[in-house]
């Protein structure tokens, strides 16, 4: 199973994005140029791990335990659109960004120390959260990279820190769920 550590936003905050979002996803132009992320699987990835065997979980569920706690809540905010490569369309992050760059290197740490496959340096961590993916030309991310450009979300406090497994799923595409999570700055750090 792919698995990654992430951010959770809470719904009102992903309410505020759906709500920019629903006039840019319903013209037929644009529906076939992009693919839209589904909501129930947005998130703020802090690291990725790729396939992950059962036999290292116990060590990743150690080093994040050691991420979770070292790390106090903090604000964060959705804000901005920006793309990847030109394919990708994510909506940027804004708020406490220290702790937030802490907690993504220290997952990272806890991935490599596990020994799992996967793992973003640190240096190359750019927080977001992936509203669609395009399937054309470069330009087809213009208009809806311009509408989302002003967006600002409202402050929300990042408390919890998830490990997160994906599964493809025939038909359905692939789905994200919780294996675990762990409040910040926590002694036990259990969620």
């Amino acid at each position: 199973m792919r698995t990654f550590s992430a951010l959770l936003p809470p719904t009102d905050a992903l309410d505020q994005l759906a709500d920019a979002i629903a006039p840019l996803s319903g013209h037929s132009v644009d529906e076939e140029r992009l693919r839209w992320s589904d909501r129930a699987n947005w998130h703020l990835t802090l690291a990725f791990y790729g396939e992950t065997e059962e036999y290292r979980l116990p060590a990743l569920d150690e080093g994040l335990t050691r991420a979770a706690r070292g790390v106090e809540p903090f604000t964060l905010r959705l804000v901005g659109a920006g793309a990847f490569g030109r394919r990708h369309l994510w909506v940027g992050v804004g708020g406490a960004l220290e702790p937030l760059h802490r907690l993504a290197a220290a997952s990272a740490v806890a991935g490599r120390a596990a020994g799992t496959p996967g793992g973003t340096p640190h240096d190359a961590y750019r927080p977001h959260l992936t509203v669609a993916y395009g399937r054309g030309s470069g330009r087809d991310l213009d208009r809806p990279l311009a509408a989302l450009a002003a967006f600002e979300g409202r402050e929300w406090t990042a408390s919890s820190l998830v490990l997160m497994g994906a599964e493809d799923r025939p038909g359905e595409g692939t789905r994200y769920h919780v294996r675990e999570s762990w409040r910040l700055g926590a002694a036990n750090g259990r969620a």
